[in-house]
């Protein structure tokens, strides 16, 4: 069941008379859900699900349902099952033979791709990038080339690093960062990437949480050499020649040959000056 982002007046009617009639509503933090249960009045009882407590509560849940009781699945915001936890539940839930029903609403990755201008024909959505540097950079490089709309989320600590990432990778592409959707101080703000991690590198507002948009590939669109050249590089300080090699090759398509060459090259160049 999809819950308001932000701001509580989005959740529907629907979604409240379930909630209310429900015996059990199992959300992710109770301190969070209760302000919605209260700013509407709804006395169901809450009870946790979330990642720590899934192998334990899931049985539970099961045994509810299987005695005859309802039970809600909510997250903290938006709809369940996108980057929270609840899959596992609906599979076990679906293979008991348990009726599953879906009730839609609010999402921020809609939302986002609503107000950022961008093509939504067709969009893939990552979630979050890895935290840790060096495996988000591989991965913005085996993103670089889906021929879509890319949809990410982001904490405010790491907004400034993801975008320098993306830039160096996918270059003066256009994005929208959103952030608060639907909440009282919601900013979306529009540009290339090298200008927006610009501007999260200095003294922008990081409270909050993010949306990224990106604009697919241009079609024409083919790397520059000094491109693919700051692309090795990048690679080769974190990974081996053959390992960087194969990154290369998977977000710019270029022949295998022709990156590997160029790469022993640029690792011959930085053995050298080093």
């Amino acid at each position: 069941m999809a819950t308001p982002i932000g701001n509580l007046g989005d959740i529907t009617l629907r979604a409240l008379q379930t909630l209310a009639g429900v015996d059990v509503i199992a959300c992710e933090d109770s301190r969070i859900t209760r302000r919605l249960t209260e700013r509407y009045a709804i006395a169901s009882r809450l009870i946790p699900y979330h990642d720590h407590n899934a192998e334990a509560a899931r049985p539970k849940i099961l045994q509810r349902l299987a005695q005859g009781g309802s039970v809600a699945l909510v997250s903290d915001a938006g709809t369940p099952l996108i980057s929270d936890p609840g899959f596992k539940l609906v599979r076990e839930a679906c293979a008991a033979g348990f009726a599953v029903h879906a009730l839609p609403g609010p999402s921020s990755v809609l939302t986002a791709l609503s107000v950022a201008a961008l093509p939504t024909d067709r969009f893939f959505f990552e979630g979050f990038l890895p935290a840790k540097a060096s495996q988000r950079r591989s991965r913005i490089a085996e993103l670089v080339r889906i021929p879509a709309s890319l949809v990410l989320f982001e904490s405010g600590p790491r907004i400034a690093d993801t975008l320098a990432d993306l830039a160096a990778t996918f270059g003066t592409r256009e994005a929208s960062i959103c952030r608060e959707l639907t909440k009282l101080h919601e900013e979306v703000r529009r540009d290339e990437l090298p200008t927006l991690a610009a501007h999260y590198a200095g003294d922008a507002e990081t409270r909050g949480e993010f949306v990224v948009v990106i604009a697919p590939p241009s079609e024409e669109a083919q790397p520059q050499a000094e491109d693919v050249d700051a692309m090795i590089r990048s690679a080769l300080a974190r990974i081996s020649v053959k390992d960087a090699v194969a990154e290369i090759v998977a977000a710019t398509g270029l022949p295998r040959r022709d990156v590997y060459q160029r790469a022993l090259e640029l690792a011959k160049d930085r053995d050298q000056t080093a």
